[in-house]
């Protein structure tokens, strides 16, 4: 019995080792690679075959520490910060899509409970790969990808109660209205609940363990809290998902939100690989060979209904025609969640084998697709741009609040946006020089034609509702002129200035900058600092005297005494 059960981990082990990876290599997402690995191990290939029972014992908390992860991304500031899109443009996108794809169902012959699971799953993307293909193009902070974040962030919300109204609908002697609301008493009651055991009891009990400085037991206390709070809901009638996402809800306005997610990462990845290793498993790939026309039929259907939908609402909600597309294009493909609920509609008799079979082939065909669309979307954008000119960036960054204005596309304007970006702050970047703002808008990125010292621009650009400015032009009566403008429009902003020598930092600082940094100075100061450093002088000393000098304090220069003791 033990050997069997080694033998099984082996073989999954080596499977995900091999096939993986080599997925990635081809830029294709791991969750075709997990598919595709439990495929090879399944009862329809040839070759070994692994024994279902423990892996699907196991995989079942991957969806568990799945919910967990959402829930931990998702603090209530961030949905106030972001409400406008994922309550505005995600609640309507997830309930017509729905609707849409499970009238389509219906037509072809589904009974109302299985069309309307069927819509509902199709309805979500895939967060893993549209996220992927957003953080590789650098495309996070632009508009379209800010606005597709929001819209996969209800729908992983949608999520949730699409997981408790599964064994409703499996019920056949069941009241659908009756049975949700009793199922949302039940949610409420259990949402109170675990807020006041978090505020009482489970934030206590961190700062407690925090303090013992035992990196095991904070481990072990994220997986008892997990595992309970799932237990909790699973025993109030609901699923372990919903209490595993509110507990991870719990924690996200924490300070231990960023050590919890790093903590439960290897667990969720390596469970949740797991779980989609199962659906390959019960992949029956000679019956979707012999489905291969209706397959195919199904996945153009699914991207071309679901790309149309969400391009006329982003229409609707104001949004540009390119912007429009990218957000239809890149959301148009199925998501991993889909494989979550086709496994439970299945196992609770709600979906039959073979819609089953064809709704997860059609999923994995549109995810597999995806980089390709995510391209072609890009190309139409531009090509739309360059015949109707920018979108006005007074619609497109209608939306962002806390943002970087750069004023100056330059050398060293592209050097601070690129940190923004890495950092995941927003930025709108105003510049004169059609060319450089041509090439920039062809990579996707929010640069912009536009005066920083005229105040209308200013305003189009949010200046009001930004955290800080940055000059970096050129002339220093642009530069000048930028920072009146920008410091008469709100005084309290922040505002940090380039400019070219010492001679610069007075007109500059006059004029409002908060802070002015002399390129040429500067890296004088940064290389002599290198040349202290390397004959010996200690660090501090080092620190000390570069700030003496960029106040301009030379006499503690001639004091090394003074200049440490500042």
């Amino acid at each position: 019995m033990h050997d069997t059960i080694l033998r099984d981990v082996l073989f999954l082990l080596l499977s995900a080792i091999v096939v993986v990876p080599l997925f990635q290599a081809l830029r294709i997402p791991a969750v075709l690679g997990y598919l595709v690995a439990g495929m090879i191990l399944g009862p329809h290939m040839p070759g070994p075959m692994v024994d279902l029972e423990l892996p699907q014992v196991l995989s079942e908390f991957g969806v568990v520490f799945l919910l967990f992860a959402i829930g931990l991304e998702l603090p209530l500031s961030r949905l106030q910060a972001m409400r406008r899109y994922i309550f505005g443009l995600g609640l309507m996108q997830v309930v017509l899509t729905s609707t849409m794809l499970g009238l389509g169902a219906y037509a072809l012959g589904l009974p109302p409970e299985a069309s309307l699971v069927v819509g509902g799953m199709l309805a979500f993307s895939s967060t893993a790969t549209v996220l992927k293909l957003l953080v590789e193009r650098g495309e996070t902070v632009a508009r379209f990808g800010r606005i597709s974040v929001a819209v996969l962030i209800f729908q992983d919300l949608a999520v949730v109660p699409l997981l408790t109204l599964l064994p409703l609908l499996a019920d056949p002697n069941a009241s659908i209205p009756l049975a949700l609301g009793l199922a949302g008493l039940k949610a409420a009651a259990a949402i109170l609940l675990i807020m006041l055991l978090g505020r009482f009891v489970v934030r206590p009990v961190y700062r407690f363990i925090a303090s013992a400085g035992n990196p095991e037991l904070f481990t072990a206390t994220n997986l008892f809290v997990v595992l309970s709070v799932g237990w909790l809901t699973a025993e109030a009638g609901m699923s372990m998902a919903l209490g595993a996402f509110l507990a991870g809800m719990l924690l996200a306005d924490t300070a231990y939100r960023h050590q919890v997610e790093a903590d439960i990462e290897p667990f969720r990845g390596l469970l949740l690989g797991l779980f989609f290793m199962t659906v390959g498993m019960s992949l029956d790939l000679p019956a979707m060979g012999r489905e291969a026309g209706t397959i195919a039929a199904l996945t153009v259907g699914l991207l071309v209904g679901k790309s149309a939908m969400l391009f006329l609402l982003c229409r609707l909600s104001g949004l540009g025609v390119a912007t429009s597309l990218r957000i239809g294009l890149l959301l148009a493909q199925g998501g991993e969640f889909a494989f979550v609920l086709i496994g439970k509609a299945t196992a609770l008799s709600v979906l039959d084998a073979r819609t089953g079979l064809l709704v997860s082939s059609s999923v994995a065909l549109s995810m597999a697709v995806t980089p390709a669309i995510g391209a072609l979307a890009q190309r139409l954008a531009q090509r739309i741009e360059a015949r109707r000119g920018a979108e006005a960036f007074g619609i497109e960054t209608s939306d962002l609040k806390s943002h970087v204005l750069i004023a100056g596309y330059g050398r060293v304007g592209k050097a601070v946006a690129r940190l923004l970006t890495a950092h995941g702050i927003p930025y709108v970047a105003l510049d004169l020089e059609p060319q450089r703002i041509a090439a920039a808008r062809v990579e996707g990125l929010p640069i912009y034609y536009g005066d920083a010292s005229q105040g209308s621009v200013l305003r189009a650009a949010g200046i009001e509702r930004a955290r800080a400015a940055v000059i970096t032009l050129n002339r220093p009566e642009q530069a000048q002129r930028a920072v009146e403008a920008i410091h008469a429009a709100t005084p309290d902003l922040p505002i940090i200035a380039r400019a070219h020598d010492l001679g610069q930092t007075a007109p500059l600082t006059e004029a409002g900058a908060s802070a002015v940094v002399p390129e040429t100075m500067e890296a004088s100061l940064q290389l002599a600092g290198l040349v202290l450093r390397s004959a010996g002088i200690e660090a501090g000393a080092v620190d000390s005297s570069l700030k003496a000098f960029r106040e301009g304090n030379y006499g503690a220069l001639a004091d090394p005494a003074a200049a440490k003791a500042d």
